[in-house]
């Protein structure tokens, strides 16, 4: 199964194009691995809160007695037994929506989708590959903190290869906007048909 987490939130609406990235990867994927089931995780309809102090207890409370079946642990077990994942973001902020930082708190579960021995971490997901794709009106930062995020998560929840597909200077060169659209498109197909 793929899972594709779907934070493409965008004042353009229909033509986001954080948005044209991922459908350029997913319509690659679907015709390379026809029989593969996908799961998406739509962040703009979900509308998750953030974890407080109250939230925190109750969560811990239920992991305690590993009560790991209870609906708040739902996307952690999801994200857990996903073969694929494929994450969709723009650059926000130098890393992304802050949508997507929420839902990573809930799939951030010790004891499902990692857990310590001898006070190492170790991963527990299914996940073989992950990739994550971000577009940006703006240059390319220094640092992308967005992809380095993800990075070092895949190495928390023992996703041996980590991928990415970026799209920059979408506004600032306007004149090869397109351009750069449909190189980091092609990238995203690519991409696709051996993921």
């Amino acid at each position: 199964m793929l899972l594709f987490v779907d934070c493409c939130i965008s004042y353009r609406g229909d033509r986001s194009r954080s948005h044209a990235l991922c459908e350029a990867f997913l319509e690659s994927y679907k015709k390379a691995h026809p029989a593969e089931d996908i799961e998406v995780v739509n962040l703009q309809r979900m509308a998750l809160k953030p974890f407080d102090q109250f939230s925190t207890d109750d969560r811990n409370a239920l992991r305690n007695v590993k009560a790991f079946d209870a609906p708040i642990f739902k996307l952690a077990r999801q994200f857990r037994r996903a073969d694929r994942i494929v994450i969709g973001a723009p650059l926000r902020d130098l890393t992304f929506p802050a949508m997507l930082r929420i839902y990573i708190e809930y799939i951030c579960v010790r004891e499902v989708t990692y857990h310590y021995e001898y006070g190492v971490c170790k991963g527990d997901c299914m996940a073989q590959k992950l990739a994550y794709l971000t577009v940006s009106g703006g240059e390319e930062p220094e640092e992308n903190l967005g992809t380095e995020y993800w990075r070092q998560l895949c190495r928390r929840f023992g996703i041996k290869e980590f991928c990415h597909v970026e799209a920059y200077g979408l506004d600032t060169r306007p004149e090869e906007g397109e351009a750069i659209m449909a190189a980091a498109c092609e990238k995203a197909k690519k991409l696709a048909e051996t993921f």
